[in-house]
């Protein structure tokens, strides 16, 4: 056995180190990085190979590893120094031949990755080279400016700048080229492709540069050209200024200065036609690297400049031949301008003497001395028109001044001056003799002018609703005045057909009289007028006696009304306040009559009948608010009075029910314990009706403490308190005799009789309405149904039932003040009507149940529960609906039509029920008969009926 160990020992190191030296070899032979891409590809694939054998030598470690561990524990201790050193000789040259299949495939697959790399960016080397040649080839495109031509210059040393910074590129990618054909010897890296590369970059810099240098020579030119022209126009804008300052008036130059400085300009224009040629030849040879439409541009701008020059020149030889004749007419000028200012003069002296002989005199001046002046004013009028002549003629000799160049403004002012002179004499007479007659005819006119100032005041006065007395008075004086003065300017016709001539005087007298006959007029509407309110005092004195005790009474019955809005302490204080309510209210409507006698007197005074206006609207706001105030009243009385009934029959009962109770309890004998229990049982299903009615005397009691006083709040506190504490403990005493009876009676009654009073007094979870299942009834009359599921299905109901009720009694206690609370309320009692359908069908199983569920009378009390919450539902919607305002009518009709077509539909699905049996009696017949071989048997049509077999 040992000997077969050691065999297997030698045997699998012998196996290893072959396969080793296989291995070994193979790596020498691809051990080698040199030649082309295709046998490196190869090489490194063999490496992949071999090195995908490496787990192979490590089994083969591990198997001799174990063969030795086995032949090291049989043979004997000289035995296994030999194995020992077999074992480490054989690791020693594992572990070399595993760091050679690493490195050498390590070796290969970085001079793989390294020649990639760089075919890759060489790959992209000559795809620059490419685009940047297609870019620089095409020659270049000629532009259409200065700005195209500096914008095409930038372009094209941004690509020389790109294709100087390739220069970093391209030494690195050859000094990659070299490191690679150091080691792999390829002549695809070699330096003959090193070169290529480098004289490839080298043309293409080369002509970046060139096209850079021809682009800054082509701009560099229009450059010039530009400034050139600019100069030019510099020039010319100069030459235009001092050519506009002497032709234009700004300066004070003589005509000699202005002709030298004229010849100046001249000798520069002939100059700047020189420089023009010069411009014209730079023109050209900018013209040859611009393209066409720019050098339409540079020629029409070269053309614009000549034409600029031209007329500029023209304009200066005109200028220089009008100077000419103004030199002329200059001596014409002095000689008409002194003749002017001599008559001018001589005008002036005239003037002066006919304005020194109107003198109108100090002081007032009587009729005969405004009919002298007048006459003088005529007078000097006259003359004045005969110097008007002599006006026209300055005007005319002016007029010639005003054709040479010469500066006339002072022989135009003296002109002006003297015409203003002629125009202030003209006016001051025609004023003076205007005021002379305007006093002359205000003399005369002054009374029938105070008379028709007078009249529209008057007029006034009578179109006033209540005038006063004293104005009336006084209008009358006044009347009788010009009464007096009308009359003594009829007297006076013959002097006014001498002053104003006799058609003047005929007009004015007629006014006059015209006038005399409107002051009649007037007077006697004064006269009516002062008789009329005379009248209105007198009713004005009886409407003071009336109206004073109207507004007393009425603040006394406001007073009164203020009063009654405190509180009232108990029922008959509120009956009280009712009576107290209508009997002010009799007050108001006697009120009302004496207004109504009142008011007859006002109809013609305005401001007594706003004062009765307004006393009528205080009037009508207090029998508004008493209105409300009576209406209220009533509603606190008739809510107490609910409150009170309730209550009083609820203590009733509790009292009668509290007396059978204790005659249950005095009761002896077996016999009696049955008949008592059954009377106990009866009393208990009073109970939850009397609980709902708890809750409605709870709910009252809160609406009639918020409409009394505190003393009476209080006081119905504590009824409240009272009736709770009598109900809790008749409820525990009754609770606990019926359990005290219930565990002294046998086993089955106590099983017949416990689910009953269990479902109503004791802890239960409550029923929930919509989980019930849609096909309830079918489950529960199927099959496999026991007694206790449908208990605790009249349980359920039960439980619902009060939960249901005690919702409304809730819903019921709060009190709606307003819209939206009155909507709430009609929400959530629709929501509650929404769930009794599926309550009825609940209670309708348990009607088809009643042999299962027990005794009649416990059905009949639920069915009268039942009916009894269905219908304080129908009558709390109807109420709710019925006090909504005015303003939510149509959702009042709404919840009309709805509650009414939801009440018509059960008949009109019974009357389609009916119309359906109708049409199906034909087919419950005997199939022999006639009527159903007819072909009409479904029609409405008169047809023969046949009861027999068919004829046929």
């Amino acid at each position: 056995m040992t000997q077969q160990l050691q065999d297997e020992f030698d045997s699998s190191v012998e196996n290893a180190e072959a396969w080793m030296k296989a291995i070994q070899e193979r790596l020498r032979i691809n051990d080698n990085t040199k030649g082309p891409r295709s046998a490196l590809e190869a090489r490194l694939r063999e490496t992949e190979k071999i090195r995908a054998l490496e787990p192979e030598g490590s089994l083969k470690m591990d198997l001799i590893l174990v063969k030795a561990d086995a032949a090291l524990r049989s043979i004997s201790e000289d035995k296994k120094h030999e194995v020992l050193s077999k074992l480490k000789d054989i690791k020693a040259l594992w572990e070399e031949t595993a760091i050679y299949i690493t490195h050498c495939h390590s070796r290969i697959e970085w001079v793989w990755l390294h020649w990639s790399e760089y075919l890759k960016a060489q790959n992209e080397f000559y795809t620059w080279i490419h685009n940047m040649r297609v870019t620089l080839e095409p020659d270049i495109e000629l532009q259409l400016g200065l700005k195209e031509k500096q914008w095409q210059l930038s372009h094209a040393q941004v690509l020389q700048n790109d294709v100087l910074n390739q220069s970093v590129l391209l030494e690195r990618l050859l000094e990659e080229a070299a490191s690679l054909f150091s080691r792999i010897g390829d002549p695809s890296v070699d330096e003959d492709a090193q070169k290529k590369m480098r004289v490839e970059y080298e043309g293409i810099r080369q002509e970046a540069q060139n096209r850079v240098k021809l682009l800054e020579t082509i701009t560099k030119e229009h450059e010039q050209y530009s400034t050139s022209v600019n100069q030019f126009q510099s020039w010319l804008n100069g030459v235009t200024e001092r050519l506009n300052c002497c032709i234009g008036g700004a300066t004070n130059s003589s005509a000699e200065d202005k002709l030298k400085a004229l010849k100046e300009i001249a000798k520069d224009i002939r100059s700047g036609g020189k420089k023009w040629k010069h411009l014209e030849n730079q023109c050209a040879e900018v013209i040859q690297n611009t393209s066409p439409l720019g050098s339409a541009r540079l020629k029409d701008e070269l053309e614009e400049l000549r034409k600029a020059l031209e007329k500029l020149k023209l304009l200066s030889s005109e200028e220089e031949e009008r100077l000419l004749k103004i030199q002329q007419s200059e001596s014409a000028y002095e000689s008409q301008a002194r003749q002017l200012e001599a008559d001018i003069q001589q005008l002036r002296k005239e003037l002066q003497r006919l304005e020194n002989d109107l003198d109108p005199g100090e002081g007032e001046k009587t009729e005969d001395e405004f009919v002298t002046l007048w006459k003088k004013c005529n007078a000097t009028r006259a003359a004045l028109a005969a110097e008007e002549s002599k006006i026209e003629r300055l005007k005319a000799q002016l007029k010639e001044l005003l054709r040479f160049s010469q500066d006339v403004q002072p022989h135009a002012e003296s002109v002006v001056s003297a015409i203003q002179q002629y125009q202030s004499v003209r006016a001051k007479t025609s004023k003076m003799s205007t005021d002379t007659e305007t006093q002359l005819w205000r003399l005369i006119q002054n009374p029938l002018q105070s008379f028709e100032q007078w009249k529209p005041s008057v007029q006034m006065l009578l179109e006033t609703p209540e005038p006063e007395l004293a104005h009336i008075e006084a209008a009358l004086a006044e009347s009788s005045q010009f009464k007096d003065k009308l009359m003594t300017l009829q007297l006076k016709k013959d002097k006014l057909n001498n002053l104003l001539g006799e058609e003047k005087a005929q007009s004015f007298l007629q006014e006059v009289a015209e006038a005399s006959k409107e002051r009649e007029s007037l007077h006697k509407s004064l006269l009516q007028s002062k008789s009329k309110l005379q009248n209105l005092i007198l009713q004005h004195k009886n409407f003071d006696a009336g109206f004073a005790p109207l507004q007393k009474k009425l603040s006394a019955i406001k007073a009164k009304l203020d009063l009654e809005k405190e509180p009232q302490p108990d029922l008959l204080g509120k009956k009280t306040q009712l009576q107290r309510l209508q009997m002010i209210q009799d007050d108001l409507a006697e009120l009302a009559v004496h207004m109504e006698e009142v008011e007859k007197l006002v109809q013609s005074n305005t401001t007594h009948r706003h004062e009765m206006n307004q006393l009528s609207s205080d009037s009508q706001a207090l029998k508004r608010s008493l209105e409300m105030m009576i209406q209220q009243s009533e509603d606190h009385v008739q809510k107490h009075w609910a409150y009170n009934d309730k209550l009083s029959d609820l203590q009733q009962w509790i009292s009668a029910t509290r007396e059978k109770i204790d005659s249950c309890q005095d009761a002896d004998g077996e016999q009696s314990t049955e008949g008592r229990l059954e009377d106990l049982e009866r009393l208990l299903a009073e109970f939850p009706d009397k609980e709902i009615q708890l809750h409605l005397v709870e709910a009252h009691g809160q609406l009639v403490m918020e409409n009394s006083s505190p003393e009476e709040t209080a006081h119905v506190q504590g009824e409240l308190d009272e009736l709770k504490e009598s109900w809790k403990s008749l409820k525990e005493m009754a609770t606990g005799l019926l359990k005290k009876w219930q565990l002294n009676r046998p086993v089955a009654d106590k099983k017949k009789k416990r689910p009953f009073m269990d479902s109503r007094w004791m802890s239960r979870p409550a029923f929930h309405l919509f989980d019930v299942d849609p096909n309830h009834k079918q489950e529960k009359v199927g099959e496999g149904q026991t007694t206790s599921s449908h208990l605790k299905l009249l349980h359920d109901f039960e439980e619902w039932l009060r939960g249901e009720n005690a919702k409304l009694t809730k819903i019921l206690a709060g009190t709606p003040s307003s819209a939206e609370e009155i909507e709430a309320h009609q929400r959530k009692l629709e929501e509650l009507q929404s769930h009794v359908p599926h309550g009825q069908h609940v209670f309708e199983d348990l009607l088809h149940l009643h042999p299962v569920v027990g005794s009649s009378e416990d059905l009949e009390e639920l069915r009268y529960r039942w009916m009894l919450y269905k219908s304080k539902l129908r009558e709390s919607l109807s109420s709710l609906v019925g006090d909504s305002t005015q303003s939510k009518r149509s959702g009042g009709v709404c919840s009309y039509l709805r509650r009414a077509c939801r009440a018509a539909l059960p008949l009109q699905l019974l009357l389609l029920l009916l119309l359906l049996l109708a049409f199906l009696l034909p087919l419950a017949q005997e199939s022999h008969s006639c009527t159903l071989a007819n072909n009409f048997a479904r029609s409405f049509k008169l047809m023969l009926r046949y009861e027999g077999p068919p004829p046929t």
